[in-house]
């Protein structure tokens, strides 16, 4: 479908806003929610006090039907290709880009050219990618929704330097060829775990934690799997 899991919004917006890219090239676009997001929390949210896009966020969606006025308006580029075909194409270096919820539509072979290709090419790139896909054909009339490949934590840190959000549902990753890269966004989802403790966030997760399932599934959000 053109959507992705709405649970871990929060834990790819923090990886984003930590990595502060100057480009995004966001790979399956869909919706469009992320470029969306990314608009918004690079953008708005800079000290600016300008409603205007500085950032170069550039979207993929091989499928026509999903691109809607509100692509056109969110991202400075869609192409409207599969990026399959067109990745060795590619004339720019973004500074990040997204396979959210994507590259299980891929044979593990391409997949993995793919990602070797982007890595290369690019400065680093977020993944995430269920660890149990549901069996899934082609949705709304579209067969590259196809789920094709499940992929493993092991599989992913072949094709780079990875660094993993711990997550019960999916694996979520930062992949880059860049070891200060790495390093710099691991200073950063520090300082940002720090800034989070005040009274109020506090008292929240004294509530939250009495919650069934939240602990794991929320306060676990910063550390790398072992």
């Amino acid at each position: 479908m053109p959507s992705s899991q709405y649970y871990h919004i929060s834990k790819i917006m923090e990886m984003i806003i930590s990595l502060n890219p100057k480009s995004v090239l966001d790979i399956g676009s869909g919706f469009g929610k992320f470029g969306v997001l990314c608009r918004e929390y690079l953008e708005l949210w800079d000290g600016r006090q300008k409603y205007e896009f500085n950032r170069r966020i550039d979207g993929v969606e091989v499928f026509q039907q999903y691109i809607s006025p509100l692509h056109r308006y969110v991202y400075d580029n869609i192409y409207n290709e599969n990026i399959l075909d067109m990745v060795q194409k590619l004339k720019i270096r973004y500074d990040l880009v997204l396979l959210i919820d994507v590259l299980e539509h891929f044979e593990k072979d391409q997949g993995k050219e793919l990602v070797k290709t982007l890595v290369k090419k690019n400065g680093g790139i977020i993944i995430s990618t269920p660890k149990k896909p549901s069996p899934q054909e082609d949705a709304f009339g579209n067969i590259y929704e196809t789920h094709r490949s499940v992929w493993s934590k092991e599989e992913l840190m072949e094709l780079g330097i990875a660094f993993f959000i711990k997550d019960d549902i999916s694996l979520i990753c930062i992949i880059s060829l860049e070891t200060q890269l790495i390093s710099d966004f691991k200073k950063d989802l520090r300082i940002l775990r720090k800034h989070s403790k005040t009274p109020s966030t506090i008292a929240l997760k004294k509530i939250l934690i009495k919650i069934p399932g939240v602990r794991r599934a929320y306060y676990g959000v910063i550390s790398r799997e072992d």
